[in-house]
């Protein structure tokens, strides 16, 4: 148990049966009444977010998580198995709980996010940017570099990413895994 004035960015609580992790707190005090907490917490089952208010001195259920990178693969239908780096256990993750999900290629290493106590996976993390080769995209006109257009090009794991009008086939490009957007061109 932790009290609500402990809530930090990134502490997982369990809420009503659910898990939640802290993505934004703010300590309030108030000209007149008592000091509280303002809080955003993001449901880990399912992304949503919600604000929540809590009173200073009020009890959490707080949920210790542990971080460990996991190598990924191959894909067995709708889970990926990954492998862990220490142990060499492998485990079936679903793809729905692994974000980026689109852009993991294999060999890829991701943090798995599990319960401590009960040993639970509870989602998976690419990291943030990762790069990746241009297997399929229309050829650029050449000169056609005064607009800011983008053309949808075919990445090695099979996605498709909206990139400038002078990335060509062959080239590799750093991508955002979170939205899946154009970062730019690896030399």
């Amino acid at each position: 148990m932790i009290n609500a004035q402990d809530i930090k960015n990134g502490t997982c609580i369990r809420l009503d049966g659910d898990l939640y992790f802290c993505i934004e707190f703010l300590h309030v005090k108030p000209g007149k009444g008592n000091t509280f907490m303002r809080t955003k917490l993001k449901n880990v089952v399912d992304g949503r977010v919600l604000e929540r208010r809590f009173n200073i001195g009020e009890k959490l259920e707080d949920v210790r998580v542990e971080r460990r990178p996991y190598q990924f693969l191959y894909m067995d239908g709708e889970d990926a198995i990954f492998m862990n780096q220490e142990t060499y256990e492998q485990i079936p993750i679903s793809k729905d709980m692994i974000t980026g999900a689109d852009f993991m290629k294999e060999s890829d290493v991701v943090e798995v996010v599990s319960d401590a106590s009960t040993e639970t996976v509870l989602f998976a993390e690419m990291p943030v940017k990762t790069q990746l080769k241009v297997t399929y995209t229309e050829p650029g006109i050449k000169g056609d570099t005064a607009t800011n257009t983008l053309k949808p090009a075919t990445v090695e794991t099979g996605a498709t990413v909206r990139v400038p009008l002078f990335v060509n086939e062959g080239e590799t490009i750093e991508v955002d895994t979170r939205d899946g957007s154009y970062q730019s061109r690896v030399r």
